[in-house]
């Protein structure tokens, strides 16, 4: 299954593998078939996704709320959509902007 996908009401449904308790927020590249992001947030009470959420949101240019965990509350593999977004944008902005289309990191 790919990193990202278009659903069929115009949402982006993206697979993410997360690392808490990095050095620094950012999006480091594919992991299988992920997205891999490293947070300096640790996974306690919830304050990774809420990292998550407001990493994508910033780097997207959307409000936090366009952005959902869907699966993976307690897991570091987690399904995340975003509202309001074209994934060529989407792809553009998380990928493009490390030149990491392809690459994997394992």
């Amino acid at each position: 299954m790919p990193y990202m996908r278009t659903l069929s009401d115009g949402s982006l449904l993206l697979m993410l593998h997360v690392q808490p308790r990095a050095r620094k927020n950012q999006v480091v590249g594919l992991h299988n078939d992920a997205l891999k992001i490293r947070l300096t947030t640790p996974p306690i009470e919830g304050r990774a996704n809420r990292a998550i959420i407001a990493l994508l949101a910033k780097k997207l240019h959307l409000p936090k709320s366009a952005i959902t965990i869907k699966s993976g509350l307690q897991s570091r593999e987690k399904q995340v959509i975003i509202s309001g977004c074209a994934e060529e944008k989407a792809r553009n902005v998380l990928i493009g902007m490390n030149n990491i289309e392809g690459k994997t990191d394992e």
